[in-house]
Formats: C-alpha cells, sequence, structure tokens
C-alpha cells in the first residue's frame, strides 16, 4: 500500500498532494525521539541499557506514586482494610506486571518489529500486508491514535501532581500550594520543547536509574519487618481476591492497572534502543525495582493500615525532600517522553493523510527524530494544565486515566493476533491460544475502567472522539476533494504527445510540478502552457508517497521513468517515520544519470481555494471543520523542505 503524503496547506489546498488516504496506519502509541536509522549496531550495548531505562520506562517507573494507594481505595471504603485485602491487591498488581508486561510485551511483542521499528503503528502495518489492506484495521489505528493523545494529556498531569503532592508529608502547610507548583513545572516543561530534547535526554537514564533503585531501597526494611507479605506472589491471593469481591473487584481492577501504564513504550522504543537492552532493563533493574517497592508498600500497610500515601511514608523523615525532588525529577522524564512521542504520532499521522500538515521544526541536525510540532505542544499544555485545575488532585485524574491506555492495549493485542495467525502464518488456534488470554485481561481491565466514566473517565473517551471526528473528516474531506479535481484531470501522456507534436516556446532549466497522481497532468503544468505559454527544457512531474516502511534506503527512494525529450516522470518515497525533503530526495537523480542544477530548478504548485458546497458528501458543519482544518495546515513548502525562493504557486478555487 501506498499512499501520498500529506494533505493540504491552509485553505488554499495544493491538489498535487491532494489523495484519499486509502486506509494506512496511524502511529504508535508512546514513540519518542529516533535517531536516524538504528544505532543499536554501533553504540555499546550498556549505553542503550541505561538509556532505554530513562526514555522506555520513565512512564512506568512513577506509577508506584499512586497505583497502590488507588488500589487499596475499595478496600478502605468500608472503614476496615483487612490483611487479605491487602494482599490480594499487591498480589493483583505484581501479576499485572508479570503477564502484561513481562510476558506480553517484553517477551513476545518485543519480536514482532516490522524492520526493526515497533510500536501500534509498526504492527498495524504488518496486519494490514498480512490481510492486503483493511478498513477495520484503518479504523482501529484511527482509535488508537485518538487515544494516545488521551494518554498524552493525562500523563504529564496525574504524575507531576502525585509528585508534588508529597510536599504535603513534608508540611501540611504546602498544600495550598500543590496546584502551583505543579503548574509551574508543567509550563516551562512545555516552553522549552522548541529547544529540542537531546540535552535532557543525557540525563534520563542515570536519574532514572537512581529512581528505580531509590524505590526498592526504601522498601527493603519493611518488607524485612513483614516478610510474610512475599506470599503475595502467589497468585491465588490475586484470584482468590477477585472471586471473593464479586462487581467490586472490577472497581480494583481499575486502579491495579495504573501499574502498567507506560507499557505500550517497551514496544514503541524498539528501534531506537534493540530488543536486548530493552529486555535486560526489565529484567535486571525495572522489574525488580517495581515488585520491591509495590511489596514494600503493602508491608507498610499491613503494620500500618491508616498510612495516607504509602509511597513516601516508605522512607524516614529525613529522606521525604529528597524523594519528593526525585519523584518530581522522574515525572518530568515520564512527560517528556510522552510530549515526544505525541510529536512522533503528530509526524506520523500528518504523513499518512490523517491530519493536514503541520509546523514541523527539527531541533537536532544529527537526530531526524528530534522534532517540535507548535501547535501539538500548545495544544497539550492548554489541555493538561485545564485537567490540573479541573481535577486537582492525583487522585481525581486516576479515574481518567485508564480507558486510554487500556484501549490502546487491547488495539495492540488483537493486532498480534492478526500478526501472529496471517503473517507468520500461525494456526489461528495456536494465534488464540498466545494472544485470547490477554485479550481477556486487558478486556477485563477496559471494563473495570468504563465503570469511572462518570468520575473523570470521560475525559480520554471525548477526547478521543473528538480527535477521531477530525480525523475522519479530514479522511473525508480530502476524498471528496481529490474525486473532483479528478473530474477535469489531463491524462500526463496524452499531453506529452500533443506537446511533442506542437510544442511551445522552450526556455532553459528544469521545473518540477508536484502531483498526488503521477498519470495525470498537474494542474500547475496545465496553468503554466495556458498563461504563460512556455515549456521548460526540464519538466519532472513529481508524486511523493508515504509506504508502510518505518524508513527506506536511498536505492530505493526514488523512481525516474523519460516520457520525451523534455518529460520526466519521478516517484519519490519516505516511510512513515521520516519527514519528506524532496531536494535531499531530487539530489539522488544525479546517480541515476538525470542532470540538474538546483538554482535553475523551479518549484510548481498549484493551489485551491476551499468553499463549502450546498451539496457534498459531507453536512455543512463538516465542511466547515474540514475548511478549518485546511486553512490552519502548514504551508507545502515548508513541509516538503522546498526553497522558499524556487516556488511558483498558481491559484484556483473549488468546492467541497
Amino acid at each position: 500500500m501506498t499512499q501520498s503524503a500529506a494533505p493540504a496547506s491552509g485553505t488554499n489546498v495544493p491538489p498535487e498532494t491532494l489523495t484519499p488516504p486509502s486506509g494506512g496506519p496511524p502511529t504508535p502509541a508512546g514513540s519518542v525521539d529516533e535517531p536516524e536509522g538504528h544505532g543499536g549496531a554501533h553504540a555499546k550495548f550498556w549505553t542503550l541499557f541505561i538509556g532505554s531505562i530513562g526514555v522506555v520506562y520513565g512512564d512506568i517507573g512513577t506509577s508506584p506514586l499512586y497505583a497502590f494507594r488507588e488500589a487499596l481505595g475499595p478496600g478502605r471504603a468500608d472503614g476496615v482494610l483487612t490483611q487479605e485485602e491487602v494482599l490480594g491487591t499487591v498480589s493483583l498488581l505484581l501479576w499485572a506486571l508479570i503477564l502484561i508486561v513481562t510476558i506480553k510485551y517484553v517477551l513476545l511483542l518485543l519480536h514482532m518489529d516490522n524492520k526493526g521499528e515497533g510500536g501500534i503503528l509498526s504492527l498495524m502495518a504488518l496486519a494490514r500486508k498480512a490481510l492486503g489492506g483493511s478498513r477495520t484495521v484503518f479504523m482501529l489505528g484511527l482509535l488508537g491514535a485518538a487515544l494516545f493523545y488521551g494518554d498524552a494529556i493525562i500523563t504529564p498531569a496525574i504524575s507531576v501532581l502525585s509528585a508534588v503532592e508529597g510536599l504535603k508529608l513534608v508540611t501540611p502547610a504546602s498544600e495550598h500550594y500543590v496546584l502551583p507548583i505543579t503548574i509551574a513545572i508543567i509550563v516551562p516543561l512545555f516552553l522549552v520543547q522548541s529547544r529540542g530534547t537531546g540535552r535532557m535526554a543525557t540525563f534520563f537514564g542515570p536519574i532514572t536509574l537512581v529512581w528505580f533503585l531509590a524505590m526498592a531501597v526504601a522498601a527493603l526494611p519493611h518488607i524485612i519487618r513483614r516478610p510474610d507479605v512475599l506470599v503475595a506472589l502467589n497468585p491465588w491471593h490475586a484470584a482468590h481476591y477477585l472471586v471473593s469481591h464479586g462487581t467490586g473487584a472490577l472497581i480494583v481492577l481499575g486502579a491495579v492497572f495504573l501499574a502498567v501504564t507506560g507499557a505500550e513504550a517497551l514496544f514503541a522504543d524498539l528501534g531506537h534502543f534493540g530488543r536486548r537492552p530493552i529486555q535486560a532493563a526489565w529484567s535486571v533493574v525495572v522489574g525488580p525495582a517495581l515488585a520491591l517497592n509495590y511489596l514494600g508498600q503493602a508491608a507498610l500497610v499491613l503494620t500500618n493500615p491508616d498510612v495516607s500515601d504509602p509511597f513516601f511514608q516508605l522512607v524516614p523523615e529525613w529522606a521525604l525532600l529528597p524523594m519528593v525532588i526525585l519523584a518530581t525529577a522522574a515525572t518530568v522524564i515520564a512527560s517528556q517522553a510522552v510530549i515526544t512521542g505525541a510529536f512522533s504520532l503528530s509526524r506520523q499521522a500528518v504523513q499518512l493523510g490523517l491530519l493536514p500538515r503541520l509546523e514541523i521544526r527539527h531541533t537536532s541536525e544529527s537526530h531526524s527524530g528530534q522534532i517540535f510540532l507548535p501547535q501539538i505542544n500548545t495544544l497539550l499544555l492548554v489541555g493538561v494544565v485545564v485537567l490540573v485545575v479541573l481535577f486537582r488532585s492525583s487522585s481525581g485524574l486516576a479515574s481518567a486515566y485508564g480507558i486510554a491506555v487500556t484501549g490502546t492495549m487491547l488495539i495492540t493485542a488483537s493486532l498480534a493476533f492478526l500478526v501472529l495467525w496471517r503473517f507468520w502464518n500461525w494456526s489461528p488456534l495456536a494465534a488464540g491460544a498466545v494472544m485470547v488470554p490477554f485479550i481477556a485481561i486487558e478486556l477485563m481491565f477496559l471494563v473495570s475502567n468504563l465503570l469511572k466514566v462518570f468520575e473523570g473517565g470521560y475525559v480520554p473517551l471525548m477526547l478521543a472522539g473528538f480527535l477521531l471526528l477530525l480525523m475522519w473528516t479530514w479522511v473525508r474531506g480530502v476524498t471528496i476533494l481529490f474525486n473532483k479535481t479528478r473530474k477535469t484531470d489531463v491524462p500526463l501522456g496524452e499531453l506529452v504527445g500533443m506537446l511533442e507534436k506542437s510544442p511551445p516556446h522552450i526556455v532553459k532549466g528544469t521545473a518540477v510540478f508536484l502531483t498526488s497522481d503521477p498519470e495525470t497532468a498537474p494542474a500547475a503544468l496545465l496553468h503554466n502552457l495556458k498563461h504563460n505559454k512556455v515549456l521548460h527544457e526540464k519538466n519532472v512531474v513529481l508524486t511523493v508517497k508515504t509506504i508502510d516502511l518505518p524508513r527506506l534506503n536511498d536505492a530505493d527512494r526514488i523512481r525516474i521513468e523519460p516520457m520525451g525529450p523534455h518529460f520526466w516522470r519521478v516517484v519519490m518515497k519516505f516511510g512513515y517515520m521520516e519527514s519528506p525533503n524532496i531536494p535531499k530526495g531530487l539530489a539522488l537523480l544525479r546517480k541515476q544519470g538525470f542532470k540538474f542544477d538546483i538554482m535553475a530548478t523551479s518549484f510548481f504548485l498549484s493551489r485551491r481555494s476551499i468553499r463549502p458546497a450546498a451539496q457534498s458528501g459531507m453536512p455543512l458543519w463538516q465542511d466547515r471543520i474540514f475548511i478549518a482544518l485546511a486553512r490552519n495546515a502548514n504551508d507545502a513548502t515548508d513541509f516538503f523542505q522546498i526553497p522558499t525562493g524556487r516556488v511558483v504557486e498558481v491559484g484556483t478555487q473549488v468546492t467541497v
């Protein structure tokens, strides 16, 4: 499957890039800054090991701040917290980590890579390839992308809030300052995004490593005092809790799921760090540290059931303030990972035609994945601050957190079943035996989180619904506009034949005309012939396409086909993890014998101003949404990185 790179720009939509999305996969939840190519073969294992601890596990590493506390909530509801309830709760947390994180992600999904890349987008590309294209898989992708944005807004809010709330234990007088301090941390975090994350990332691994070690060390004394807490490792306690508490157990499961939020990053960052460093980091540091901390919290509660914040009360009073500071640093790192993931997701959604072109700034000369999207950054900042002000506490936000993550994980498990069955050629029974248990577990988690819809769970559902509407409107609008423009299209072969028989005045230089359909004549070419009555010495009809691979080698990037003495048809391809750069792509033509001077080359773009039509394939309100999206889209010149001084634009008007 191929698909042209981004649709429209402004209300003036360039038809050369308009093509209806054919159902390409949207982006992975939790993807972060990726280097150009895979550095795993050249970087030392331990560098990748430490780096993966900071980036891959930043989100899941902050879950102990609130997961166990929230999971105990239903047990405290009757005023009596029994030993079996404590052991059952921590057993559920531990086995959620074992089943979902260790077995599903670390041992299974990390092997389902697409040319070395992981994440829901890469998994979807494999599933679509196995099925020969699927509209259902496309819709699953839309939903997965929409749910991830909800996660990207909630994660910074709940993580930073839960860390700063530790100040209330240092001094109760600080309770009134939790909200202002949280906002004072969040706002600068988003403001510095334009400077790039390269320098910050250098410190991610070491700080997060200290964080995990501190969590484990803080828990050990409490486990030693109450070694009976280790019986929670027996899954019987988890099963008994679920059976004995009936429907109330569903409420507990919703909170237990908070312990595995961030697991999707394991898979999404596969191409950035490699399988072995990620697996080793989980097995040696992250998994044991999380297990020890949850056991330590449970031991503390068994000793003193009245503790209000079992995470921070693990440490002695003298260590409380340093732990709060370390927790705040860890939550900022977790937030950074999800913010850069949202940037990466948005770029890929644009590439695959699910969103209009957005301004993308590269913040590093050596790492193509270090990007900054001002519009997305602003929307995330506003969303995070609004959530903090509305919910005011991490407990309030906990109800809103699970739905987005469970939905994404359920989609991932469903796609993994398709990959096992159709791509790996397993029998349906074998694929089902492996994946159906995970689907059943995550379905239970989803149902348990849906019980919290009216307590805050409506937030990610509303966000996902709104984003689904925007993406579906864009896809429909582009399709309608594309079909309308095709009615007046002239076959390129016919036009070239006519011009060879009756050539206009020939001028020196090279002209590049962009079009989404290599079989039809670009509108800009027709307008140039009609109004200027000239033809360049060399004319390149260029089509830019995005394909279902993360990246391409230069040898596969570009294909040229001569159509006559003055015309060449060129198809340029980019992977869904790449940013299109037309000048660099055209430079590859020299290796194929096509000589041209970039300083004597003009790029012709045709723009169409969109107006709502009385009768169209969409309601008037949806027409207006589509036009608003187009009006706020980035300029095609910037998106394709074309030199601004070499662009000629031709405008017309069209209704949608």
